[in-house]
């Protein structure tokens, strides 16, 4: 699948370098094709451009494939479970890339509530504690901040509740994780003793930087804050890859009308970061 691009090169466009990683997983066009096809790789390109900049596929700039035929195949790979499948893989890759084992041995659980666009859309609630009306993206990472599952849902869902739908049947997809990291939203026996049962994952409540506990029977602070931002032990590291994934302008917000299409969005942003990760250029 040798692509060369003739017209002027934008930002989020993928080099030759990382088109070649990115090339074996995408699929190749239909033999039966009447129309003039498409190269895969300026429809990746258009697929990046809008995730990117947030514009809306209709604005998409005239020297990439159209708005419609770039939402076709967005949609199309989506339903098919490519976006899923080649994070996956490119996963495996930059694990590999620093001497880690290709699948993880512990997770970190954190969620992130997001404003929703005005575009009628399914799913959306209103989380009281964040004042956000919207959704809420649930994430589990390994330890170098890597995605592992992504579950959208209404904002108004508890974080337990929702690491549910993230995390029944994981166990298979990821046979060596044994150990979750997780803050005081995911604390209590119940969600602990599900996990046990039907994951066999142990989990660890990360507690704030400042906390009480009982010493000799007193209350007691511990970690006392000095003021500012406080790193809190490996929940840093899915607050940072939230953090990537909101220098990609579509998702700043969450401008989808399904669930489903969110989470495809935060796929690909993760494909754009492990292919820099493993090929970077120069933008």
């Amino acid at each position: 699948m040798n692509e060369s691009i003739t017209r002027k090169r934008y930002p989020s466009d993928l080099t030759d370098a990382q088109w070649e990683r990115l090339a074996p997983f995408i699929p190749p066009p239909s033999p039966n094709a009447t129309q003039e096809v498409i190269p895969r790789r300026e429809i990746i390109n258009g697929i990046l451009y809008v995730l990117r900049t947030g514009c809306s596929w209709r604005q998409m700039p005239h020297d990439l494939p159209d708005g419609k035929t770039a939402y076709h195949y967005f949609r199309r790979w989506k339903l098919d479970g490519i976006w899923e499948n080649v994070m996956h893989a490119l996963r495996r890759q930059a694990r590999g890339s620093i001497g880690r084992e290709e699948e993880p041995s512990a997770g970190i659980v954190d969620s992130q509530s997001s404003k929703t666009s005005p575009v009628p859309g399914i799913e959306r609630g209103y989380d009281a504690g964040k004042k956000i009306w919207g959704r809420k993206r649930h994430l589990l990472v390994d330890t170098q901040g890597f995605i592992l599952a992504i579950k959208v849902l209404a904002a108004n869902i508890a974080d337990r509740a929702g690491a549910h739908f993230l995390l029944d049947g994981l166990a298979s997809v990821f046979p060596r994780l044994s150990h979750l990291f997780a803050d005081h939203g995911y604390d209590g026996e119940p969600f602990e003793q599900w996990l046990w049962q039907h994951l066999g994952w142990e989990i660890e409540i990360v507690p704030p930087p400042s906390h009480w506990e009982l010493i000799n029977g007193q209350p007691v602070e511990i970690g006392k804050p000095q003021g500012g931002f406080q790193v809190q032990r490996k929940r840093w590291i899915v607050e940072r890859t939230f953090g990537w994934l909101i220098r990609f302008r579509r998702l700043a917000r969450d401008y989808e009308g399904s669930p489903s299409s969110s989470e495809a969005f935060i796929q690909v942003a993760a494909i754009r970061l492990f292919l820099t990760r493993l090929a970077p250029s120069r933008y």
